[in-house]
């Protein structure tokens, strides 16, 4: 079979998951999740960081080869004090399976970095040169590994928090356009923090709110921004103007984390990020998700902050107060979780029937705090973001109203 290469953009390779393509001088592209109108509106560098970071990106095409090698520059990220983050894993689908990938199979070669200033949102990137990843298309559980040399449907999904310009894909057979080039399935658009993001998951594929989508049967679309989601306005008309079968917002922690508003803020703030997605989707299933189950914030305000104390390879997260500090409307996930199933369950749901309230503590709660503890007592790790990802999928599905049968 001939090789195939394949620059980026073509029509043989769809970009799914993303809102706008880049074009990035000397060839490539720079997938983005927000709007390019809303770049104006960003507070600071870090909003922009996780924007370009493709959480839920992954490319679609069809074809019969053994492997494909991606050429790419990516800029993993450097918080200080941490040192640079390590490669992160990307992912392969075939046919709907994953596909075990070799040890190491992130970007090899050297690559840019981007330092990210976690008290100000600064940030200052140094590209590096272009490098290249290779992902096996076959299990290599035997010598046709099943489907002989017949084409099938292929999805790579890009590392959650690298930073990556695609510039080609080179294939040991010819490359075609995915048999569906838009999923039947529903499309879920869903906005959520550094978890729903992908921090502290295994791969790519195996963040919670992947899980869920693949669990139900749904076509993701992840707004999820580390450390950012704060009801912010730019977002709420995002998920307003996106085409969707289903929505959801998962929103506390980071309100938390970084001690932004007040009791009387939030408030209205809940229901304008409502009201402003609901302009767009007036029957649309919403679902409202609370935080998790977090014990290092439940009853204490922020703000949160790495733990300088702990040391560089196994980070642990602090905060500042104390419980007697959440006075004069302070919040704490307690708190949050009082006020969304008033202003959600109480308030909204009575005059808006596909409106659906989630108590976070359902995904990820007591028990599992004791059983899959946070390691760095904010992010659940590897199993248990399966685990959240396998109990929001059939609740997704119930918002649809049971439409989406289980895979």
């Amino acid at each position: 079979m001939s090789a195939s290469v394949v620059p980026f953009p073509d029509p043989r390779v769809e970009v799914r998951g993303a809102a706008w393509l880049e074009d990035v001088p000397g060839s490539g592209v720079l997938p983005h999740r927000l709007p390019a109108a809303a770049r104006a509106q960003f507070p600071d560098g870090f909003v922009a960081l996780c924007d370009e970071q493709p959480s839920g990106v992954r490319l679609r095409f069809r074809t019969a080869a053994d492997r494909v090698t991606l050429d790419v520059s990516v800029l993993r990220t450097v918080t200080h004090p941490l040192p640079p983050a390590a490669p992160g894993p990307w992912d392969v689908l075939v046919g709907g399976a994953l596909v075990a990938q070799p040890e190491g199979c992130g970007a090899a070669g050297p690559s840019g970095t981007v330092a990210l200033d976690p008290l100000t949102g600064a940030t200052t990137a140094r590209p590096g040169p272009r490098t290249t990843v290779t992902l096996a298309l076959r299990t290599g559980v035997g010598p046709t590994d099943g489907r002989g040399d017949e084409p099938a449907d292929v999805e790579v999904w890009l590392p959650t928090g690298e930073t990556v310009v695609l510039h080609a894909l080179r294939a040991d057979a010819p490359v075609e356009p995915p048999a569906t080039v838009v999923p039947a399935a529903p499309r879920w658009v869903h906005h959520g923090s550094s978890i729903s993001h992908g921090a502290a998951a295994a791969s790519p594929a195996t963040t919670w709110p992947a899980v869920a989508a693949r669990r139900a049967g749904l076509d993701l679309v992840s707004l999820g921004f580390s450390g950012n989601a704060v009801l912010d306005p730019f977002t709420a008309r995002a998920m307003r103007d996106a085409p969707a079968d289903l929505l959801s917002v998962k929103v506390g922690i980071n309100v938390v984390n970084k001690d932004c508003f007040r009791l009387r803020a939030f408030v209205p703030a809940v229901h304008g990020f409502l009201d402003t997605v609901r302009e767009g989707h007036l029957t649309t299933p919403l679902v409202v998700m609370s935080p998790l189950l977090c014990p290092l914030v439940e009853d204490t305000p922020g703000p949160t902050f790495i733990d300088p104390a702990s040391p560089p390879d196994a980070p642990v997260f602090a905060t500042r107060c104390t419980p007697a500090d959440a006075v004069d409307g302070r919040l704490t996930l307690s708190a949050i979780r009082d006020v969304l199933a008033d202003v959600v369950a109480a308030r909204r749901a009575a005059g808006d029937a596909a409106l659906t309230y989630v108590d976070g503590r359902d995904l990820y709660g007591p028990e599992n705090a004791e059983r899959l503890p946070m390691r760095d007592r904010l992010h659940p790790d590897g199993p248990a973001h399966v685990l959240i990802g396998e109990r929001a999928a059939p609740l997704l599905r119930a918002a649809l109203g049971g439409a989406v049968p289980s895979p």
